[in-house]
């Protein structure tokens, strides 16, 4: 559809009419006006396989290939969207993420990437093309042993489904930065950049601080708190019968319910916040003993979430100076997902 300008590359809003601009190759694009994410029609992009990846320079990322890797991205998107503010919190999230993996799990500082929107390094802000070299990054050349994480905070959005491998009916996806100039990075791309890549004996976890994120790593089984109070997994394997697994690896997804009525919560004042999710997440894992197993770790989330209030009194340097927790993603109550069903009340929780 061209908008009655002259670029043929050019669409309108589903939700608002609004005329955006469509990168040719691109699934979706996000509309700077409401925030809402338009599917783009097959008729009107370049197949993907005919786009080149980019590729990052040889001092972008670090060389170090050990054991324990982590990509930990947070946008507030300042200045980005009309008419609403910035998130409150997602790059405090990722500071606190950072100190929980060097201190607690023993990550080395040099196997993290930080992608903020406040880095001056233009291979460290949080664009679609920097995120997509940074999963890339995360699993090359993963090996037996490898404990990988993928921690995102930020938006999140839904997008019709197009390939029938969705039992609601709609692809989950993150928003980079310049989503509103590319789109975001739906569900389908994510699981095959990171999911799919791992081998056996390597394990992702990846914790999603955003609306919409309860499966966004398309992993083919669910668990969620049942009526009766109890951890129950679901079959969400595509009805389409595509594979959404790993090559014999295991990833995990940490994410929220939302029921999509709840709106984001904005921190005006000038007091650093942290995210809902990541609060919960974080504060679990500390108060928690070493060993804790998943279905533990998942209760005391949903209690932090119900009583924590928006006070944040997290441990060491880096959560001591933030105060307030914004549930800017307006998470409920956490979920899991995973690449194969396990006994959550028996499994302990390691990364």
């Amino acid at each position: 559809m061209n908008c009655g300008g002259r670029s043929p590359a050019t669409i309108r809003c589903k939700y608002c009419s609004a005329c955006l601009t469509v990168t040719p190759g691109e699934r979706a694009i996000q509309c700077a006006q409401c925030c809402g994410v338009t599917r783009i029609r097959r008729s009107m992009r370049l197949p993907l396989t005919a786009l080149p990846r980019p590729a990052a320079p040889a001092a972008a990322f670090p060389c170090t290939r050990g054991k324990k890797r982590a990509v930990l991205i947070g946008i507030t998107y300042a200045g980005m969207r009309r008419g609403c503010g910035e998130l409150r919190g997602p790059i405090n999230d990722v500071k606190c993420m950072r100190q929980l993996l060097c201190q607690r799990f023993g990550f080395p500082s040099d196997c993290i990437i930080m992608l903020t929107d406040d880095q001056k390094d233009p291979f460290r802000l949080p664009t679609k093309d920097n995120i997509r070299m940074a999963m890339q990054w995360l699993v090359q050349g993963c090996s037996y042993g490898d404990s990988l994480v993928f921690h995102f905070s930020g938006l999140g959005a839904q997008v019709p489904d197009e390939d029938c491998d969705e039992a609601d009916g709609y692809d989950e996806a993150i928003c980079p930065m310049d989503s509103f100039q590319k789109g975001p990075i739906l569900d389908d791309e994510i699981n095959e950049a990171i999911v799919r890549p791992l081998v056996h004996g390597a394990k992702l976890h990846a914790v999603v601080d955003a609306c919409h994120s309860a499966t966004v790593l398309d992993l083919p089984f669910f668990c969620h708190m049942s009526r009766s109070g109890n951890w129950q997994w679901e079959d969400h394997r595509p009805p389409s019968g595509a594979c959404k697994g790993t090559s014999g690896g295991q990833a995990v997804l940490i994410s929220g319910y939302s029921d999509g009525k709840s709106k984001f919560s904005m921190t005006p004042e000038a007091y650093a916040s942290v995210g809902a999710m990541t609060h919960s997440f974080i504060k679990a894992v500390e108060c928690e003993p070493s060993g804790v197993t998943y279905g533990r770790l998942l209760t005391s989330m949903k209690a932090i979430m119900t009583n924590g209030g928006g006070s944040c009194n997290l441990q060491g340097p880096v959560g001591a100076p933030v105060r307030k927790v914004a549930n800017f993603s307006g998470v409920q109550e956490p979920n899991l997902s995973s690449s194969e069903m396990f006994d959550i009340y028996r499994k302990p929780f390691a990364l």
